[in-house]
């Protein structure tokens, strides 16, 4: 697939594949992402996702339609992990992955929560973030 097929893909759908690691240690779990330009934007509540992505912040995402056995598409992201930090200063960017992700109706229920600037003794269990879009390769099958 081309570039502009692979990112054509990765716009219409929104379930993924995220793989990480740390210490020689994969990990792969479901996200809910949201496109725009090169960047996903995910959700997430702390955990090993999170702690695995901010001691390596080199990732991938696999995104797939599966049609059939012989009927299907996947799309391979390297992309690059960035934590969105919701600070009076850097607000719009949470805000802007909120927006985006509560597009659709299916995101994960805990996100609906609308980010909001904290009090400075408060520390939010929320984390928004970024997969910034490195390298695209995608391919597929038409039997």
């Amino acid at each position: 697939m081309t570039h502009s097929e692979c990112i054509a893909m990765v716009a219409k759908y929104h379930l993924a594949r995220l793989a990480c690691a740390k210490d020689n240690v994969p990990y792969v779990v479901p996200i809910h992402y949201a496109h725009s330009g090169i960047h996903l934007y995910a959700f997430s509540m702390p955990g090993k996702k999170l702690d695995f992505l901010r001691a390596n912040p080199r990732a991938c995402v696999l995104v797939e339609a599966l049609e059939g056995r012989h009927r299907w598409k996947s799309v391979v992201l390297d992309v690059v992990f960035h934590e969105l930090q919701n600070t009076a200063e850097r607000d719009s960017e949470c805000l802007k992955a909120w927006s985006l992700l509560s597009d659709d109706v299916d995101w994960w229920e805990p996100g609906a929560l609308k980010p909001k600037p904290l009090a400075t003794v408060a520390v939010s269990p929320h984390v928004f973030f970024d997969l910034a879009i490195i390298e695209t390769s995608g391919r597929e099958a038409t039997a």
